[in-house]
């Protein structure tokens, strides 16, 4: 670790580092952080361990980047990351570090943990703010994530429907919705598209954050979920090219007749795999 961190230094040393290194900032990282956090899903999702090692080490080297901007801006460095994180993981965990209950459920230990993560909340307001329920959970999280996020803390303090049912009539109510949206937008003439489709957007976002709802009902991970549902129609539209290849027809030939039955073989070929629960 003194080794990474030493590395980093020289990096960014301003008379002997890297040119493009020592260009970087807070902002021009960032999104390299991100890549590389899904990297690290990648390799898990092919069970790649090899790769993984390799990637959690580029994510690995991003958190030091970033602790040396701000050790250089005198803010933090990274012992202090590791330190705050340190502690923040067992302030969190109570039935380990403590003499308390330890045969807490699942149930049970998510309601701590999300009533210790509010406590934090609140221990951070400056005197005489109220911070709101839906503060922190931040705006360069994936869609699909922060929709997750943000429908958790609200149903942390009661906003939340009482059952799956119910979210199920919600979601056939959105479809409904979109639906006519829809039939305004391929029916109307040019001049009233661009509104129709506005308002489609609206609706097909209204429609996607009630799905990820139904997720989170059923204690899915509606991302996962999703990412789980690329992987599949890749490897099936990629086993779809190599049969179409083995009886020698083009792609661009098949007719409506061919694509299905070509899709139901890729998908005889292809597993689903086990369901993506919610962590």
């Amino acid at each position: 670790m003194q080794e990474l961190i030493e590395l980093m230094r020289r990096l960014r040393d301003p008379e002997h580092g890297c040119p493009w290194d020592r260009r970087q900032s807070f902002e021009t990282i960032a999104p390299y952080t991100i890549e590389e956090a899904y990297e690290v899903a990648d390799a898990i999702t092919r069970k790649d361990l090899a790769g993984l090692k390799d990637e959690l080490g580029d994510l690995l080297f991003q958190v030091v980047f970033h602790a040396r901007l701000a050790e250089e801006q005198g803010h933090f460095q990274f012992d202090d990351v590791a330190r705050a994180i340190v502690e923040k993981m067992v302030r969190r965990h109570p039935h380990v570090f403590e003499e308390t209950d330890q045969s807490l459920d699942d149930d049970a230990l998510r309601a701590s943990w999300e009533a210790i993560k509010a406590a934090e909340r609140r221990g951070a307001d400056p005197v005489g703010t109220q911070r709101g329920v839906l503060e922190g959970v931040a705006r360069g999280l994936p869609a699909l994530v922060r929709a997750q996020k943000l429908q958790r803390r609200a149903a942390a303090v009661g906003f939340d429907w009482p059952v799956i049912g119910a979210v199920w009539d919600k979601l056939e109510e959105e479809r409904a919705e979109l639906e006519a949206e829809v039939e305004h937008f391929t029916q109307g003439d040019e001049a009233g598209r661009e509104a129709a489709r506005a308002r489609l957007s609206d609706e097909l976002g209204d429609l996607l954050f009630t799905c990820v709802n139904l997720a989170r009902h059923a204690e899915v991970d509606a991302d996962r979920a999703l990412r789980e549902a690329n992987r599949r129609f890749e490897a099936r539209f990629i086993e779809m090219e190599r049969l179409s290849r083995t009886s020698g027809q083009t792609l661009e030939a098949l007719s409506e007749a061919d694509w299905d039955a070509l899709w139901e073989s890729a998908k005889q070929q292809i597993s689903s795999g086990p369901p993506v629960k919610r962590q």
